[in-house]
């Protein structure tokens, strides 16, 4: 469902008001290791600051009954199970909790909402993921 094109805007909402947007593309491509998510764009403050180039990858691996989601370097980053439209996961990192809550309902787009708390971190972050002009799902 998810390899292909995607077009993905991100809004990152802290609770101090600092607001930032990310703008960009994900690509999902299968290799020998599992499903590559690959991001790519810029991400902007709301203030009029110049936006940085931000690039990140995952990759997600499929049991019988779950999705394992690991950082590029193999760790573990959390997991949800098959044939959910709206799985939810945390993710520990102490001090720091990370909550998200998936919606894959639309084949069309999808949503993954973070909640992030901490001693230090407070914000909610927004994806949303288009299929690209032209994509069309594989399979």
């Amino acid at each position: 469902m998810l390899e292909g094109a995607w077009t993905l805007t991100r809004t990152i909402s802290h609770a101090d008001g600092a607001e930032h947007r990310f703008d960009g593309t994900a690509v999902f491509r299968w290799d020998v290791s599992g499903l590559i998510q690959d991001e790519e764009g810029v991400l902007s403050a709301t203030d009029g600051r110049p936006g940085l180039r931000a690039t990140r990858r995952y990759l997600w691996r499929e049991d019988k009954k779950t999705v394992d989601i690991l950082f590029e370097d193999g760790r573990r980053f959390h997991s949800i199970p098959l044939g959910v439209d709206r799985p939810e996961a945390v993710h520990e990192c102490p001090p720091d909790t990370y909550r998200v809550a998936y919606d894959f309902g639309d084949p069309a787009a999808w949503t993954a909402r973070w909640h992030v708390s901490g001693p230090r971190k407070d914000y909610v972050m927004k994806s949303r993921y288009r299929r690209a002009p032209g994509a069309s799902a594989a399979g």
